[in-house]
């Protein structure tokens, strides 16, 4: 069962960043999906069925948004390569 959340927004809003409404609202869903996956509150496959999307597609427009695919810490990484 999904649940709808309704967000008012005037109704300029789309035609000021030059988008059609529904343009607008998938964006607005994308960017509440990133915002919640890039908080670490959403996992990959939420977030992408939150923006509609499958878990890669979403996951290849995160670069969009300034958010890394993967968020691992630098010396995490670096213990990795060592290890392997």
């Amino acid at each position: 069962m999904n649940v709808q959340v309704n967000i008012e927004y005037p109704d300029r809003l789309p035609d000021a960043l030059q988008m059609t409404p529904e343009q607008f609202e998938q964006e607005a869903k994308m960017a509440m999906a990133v915002k919640l996956y890039e908080m670490k509150r959403l996992s990959s496959d939420m977030a992408a069925s939150l923006a509609g999307m499958d878990r890669v597609a979403f996951l290849l427009n995160l670069h969009r948004y300034g958010v890394p695919m993967i968020d691992i810490p630098e010396e995490e990484l670096d213990e990795d390569f060592r290890n392997a």
